[in-house]
């Protein structure tokens, strides 16, 4: 995959990262992020999967990825055992949010963490005027459909780390294929934060 196809979301995490780090990456899907991380990175990578489909995509990537539900925790992990864990599109899938991001924590000497924007002004557009639960570029499932279960925005997440004490190192705001800066609980679709870990 050349440069200019990655995700943009995987090219800030993967700039986040120095190059030949530990990383854990829970919820890590078809294993594109640690595939990344491994190869232009040189990262020793790990990942946890939940769909087994997927495990076997990684697998066949040649990367070392687990099934296992991220909600059941980590105590097979030590604290500090990697120095980035990576929670990307993925905390809001999860039962026990908090339970997953104190894990998190733990676990990594630093944690990435991103999450869509259900606060995003198409997203807001649609409650409105259509009065549908709303299906952006950053939220495409219907409703009876979609993996996520904690519906939070940019503030929500904000103001959880704050409450938890949990230091956001850096955040970045995306639209489309774009950064923004500007008012980004209202024009970002998604979000990524680096939170410094407790260890």
């Amino acid at each position: 995959m050349t440069d200019n196809k990655v995700r943009i979301d995987y090219k800030i995490i993967s700039a986040l990262i120095p190059a030949g780090c530990s990383v854990l990456d829970l919820g890590c899907g078809d294993g594109e992020l640690l595939r990344i991380l491994s190869e232009k990175k040189f990262c020793k990578t790990q990942g946890i999967e939940i769909s087994e489909k997927l495990v076997y995509v990684c697998v066949e990537k040649g990367l070392s990825v687990i099934h296992g539900d991220i909600d059941s925790g980590l105590s097979e992990y030590q604290t500090g055992s990697f120095d980035y864990v990576i929670l990307n599109q993925s905390l809001q899938q999860v039962l026990h949010f908090e339970k997953v991001f104190d894990e998190a924590l733990r676990v990594g000497r630093n944690v990435i963490i991103g999450i869509p924007n259900f606060a995003y002004w198409r997203g807001r557009f649609q409650i409105f005027f259509l009065g549908k639960t709303p299906v952006t570029s950053t939220l495409p499932y219907c409703w009876y459909e979609s993996p996520n279960i904690r519906w939070l925005s940019i503030s929500d997440f904000i103001n959880f780390c704050n409450r938890k004490n949990a230091i956001i190192g850096a955040a970045f705001y995306i639209n489309g294929v774009y950064t923004i800066k500007i008012f980004p609980n209202f024009f970002a679709s998604s979000a990524i934060f680096l939170i410094k870990g407790k260890s």
